[in-house]
């Protein structure tokens, strides 16, 4: 076994999740590195990269999850799609967990916790070579089981299709959690679909009846703290919305 296969790690953010921490996060759009360092300075437990409405590229998603592992802050994706090639490259870079929107029903569910996961539980292909796997460095079956053990892997809702199958999508074997897209779930309901207020309250309700985790996205501390006491175990302020509230109220200086 070599130095760096013997290294042990910390806690993953999955693990945390699980023993009941208040994990705090920041939804990043790329590219910002040293904003991932900002947050990992102020002390973030992790950062959620938006590869959807944010720049794709796998290079510059690389260059965030490396500056973040450098100063230990585990790093989630949010994919632009339902991809598993992306989902691969996402996770064989180093990130802990993947965020995937528009996840309508329970077989989209399923795609996602195969995508996601090593065999015999999903079909991600399999290499340590990459920078999950220290370069090759770590042996095979202890890099398996870790990411077997560890990957966070969370769907969002953002239709009301999605909210009509929410039992069965937040049930589905290996989803960890569900995070609610309200500005798409907004977008997408017409005048026959439940008023979002009451499809968030729908979707809620069946998480913690499954017993999964829910991820919020929140503007505010006060907004943070409500949905750690409603129940959210992990939470994400919308980065570009903040910076934009302090930019303007910096602005109000000149009268």
């Amino acid at each position: 076994m070599s130095r760096l296969d013997a290294v042990e790690r910390p806690p993953s953010l999955r693990a945390r999740a699980e023993a009941g921490d208040r994990l705090i996060g920041a939804l990043l759009r790329m590219p910002g590195e040293e904003l991932v360092e900002m947050l990992a300075v102020a002390g973030f437990d992790f950062v959620l990269l938006d590869a959807e409405h944010g720049p794709a590229d796998v290079i510059a998603l690389r260059q965030h999850i490396a500056v973040a592992a450098l100063h230990g802050v585990p790093v989630i994706v949010r994919v632009g799609e339902n991809d598993p090639g992306m989902i691969l490259r996402v996770l064989d870079q180093g990130a802990q967990g993947v965020l995937v929107p528009h996840v309508d029903d329970a077989a989209a569910a399923a795609a996602v916790v195969a995508a996601a996961h090593y065999p015999p539980r999903g079909t991600r292909g399999f290499a340590t070579y990459s920078r999950a796997g220290r370069f090759g460095e770590t042996a095979p079956d202890r890099h398996r089981d870790w990411y077997l053990a560890n990957t966070l892997v969370l769907a969002m809702i953002e239709s009301p299709a999605g909210v009509a199958a929410v039992d069965d999508i937040v049930r589905t074997p290996g989803l960890d959690g569900i995070m609610i897209g309200p500005a798409d779930l907004a977008a997408s309901s017409g005048a026959g679909d439940l008023p979002v207020a009451a499809a968030t309250a729908v979707v809620t309700r069946a998480v913690a009846a499954a017993g999964a985790m829910r991820m919020d996205i929140v503007g505010t501390p006060a907004g943070a703290t409500a949905a750690f006491d409603d129940g959210a175990r992990l939470v994400v302020y919308n980065l570009a919305a903040s910076l934009m509230t302090h930019l303007r109220d910096l602005r109000a200086a000149r009268g």
